[in-house]
């Protein structure tokens, strides 16, 4: 970044935020070279080195175990988080010396701080060169109808698990003064959900549309060490999350709602086309490994089949467009009742 543009930014932080904020732009200035935006020079008096080390959360299945699959065959050593230590077990058979288990669950803050003192005794100055925060659930139902303690349980994995999982791991990524290694990234594993909302899914979206906007604001504060944030935000994906939360368990659970019929339109006509038609988790981990590797990411990637369908027009659409398109495909009006 050239200094004339260093001071027009200057400036206009100035403007809004005070005269305060030159210290963090000189920070940001110091890593505004070449190489994921570090300072060459630093990094060369340093002799630091990329960490082959990556944390994957929800790695005992679907997207979470093809990722750890793809980065043990890229040379990585993974740390996976499952939740039952023969999820572990079974892993480490599978993938190899590459894998190591973490057992925690990311709602129980315990254990999630308790993996960080051991990746920090274990990995000391070597640190870790990526998190990559895929562990998620899936809520659905009908907003008027879901007990406010289904949305919590979908905010307390999808949100803050993922925030107490990153602030336990952001020091072995590079957040601290004497980290001696090159600073990791932190890959969000959204959803086309976090950017378009769909009915019947409103804690799923929400959460999504949460991590999407605190990834955001985290991105640009994790510039101060030079660890970038990407966000991933797969379409429909063949994973075990919908057969477990989606799929028949609402259907049965909303019988006698005013919204059964659209529920059960939306399920066997939107959301079962959508899974049959959906990428692979291993195509999907594949894809996610090669954004990985690259040297300068994207900030997000939406990684969606039939893409004009799927992701292209609903944005191009107004929101009262949509809205007309999926009233008429899931009759969402009282005489279709």
């Amino acid at each position: 970044m050239s200094g004339r543009m260093i001071g027009i930014f200057e400036q206009f932080f100035n403007d809004f935020f005070g005269n305060g904020f030159g210290y963090i732009l000189g920070r940001i200035n110091r890593f505004s070279g070449a190489n994921n935006g570090i300072d060459l020079a630093h990094v060369d008096s340093l002799k630091m080195k990329k960490s082959k080390n990556i944390v994957i959360t929800g790695a005992s299945t679907g997207i979470g175990y093809d990722l750890a699959k793809a980065f043990v065959s890229g040379g990585y050593r993974v740390f996976g988080s499952v939740r039952k230590p023969e999820d572990g077990d079974r892993l480490m058979k599978e993938l190899g010396d590459g894998f190591e288990p973490l057992v925690f669950d990311v709602t129980n803050h315990e254990q999630v701080e308790n993996a960080g003192k051991l990746l920090e005794s274990k990995l000391g100055e070597e640190g870790l060169g990526g998190l990559i925060n895929n562990a998620g659930v899936a809520v659905g139902g009908p907003f008027m109808e879901l007990d406010i303690d289904e949305f919590r349980y979908q905010f307390e994995v999808n949100v803050m698990g993922i925030i107490k999982v990153t602030q336990t791991f952001l020091p072995l990524l590079g957040a601290r003064e004497d980290h001696r290694a090159l600073p990791g990234k932190i890959f969000q594993i959204s959803s086309s959900a976090g950017k378009i909302g769909m009915p019947f899914l409103s804690p799923y979206v929400g959460s999504k549309h949460a991590l999407e906007g605190i990834s955001q604001s985290l991105r640009r504060e994790l510039l101060l060490y030079g660890i970038d944030v990407v966000i991933i935000g797969p379409g429909p994906v063949k994973t075990p999350i919908w057969d477990k939360s989606i799929g028949e368990p609402i259907v049965s659970k909303f019988k006698r709602s005013p919204w059964f019929n659209s529920l059960s339109l939306f399920l066997n006509v939107f959301t079962k086309d959508a899974v049959d038609k959906a990428w692979t988790s291993e195509k999907v981990a594949r894809i996610i490994f090669n954004r990985f590797e690259a040297p300068t990411p994207k900030s997000r990637y939406a990684l969606v089949p039939q893409r004009l369908k799927n992701w292209v027009l609903p944005n191009l659409l107004s929101d009262r467009t949509l809205d007309k398109f999926v009233k008429m495909k899931l009759k969402l009006d009282k005489s279709s009742r």
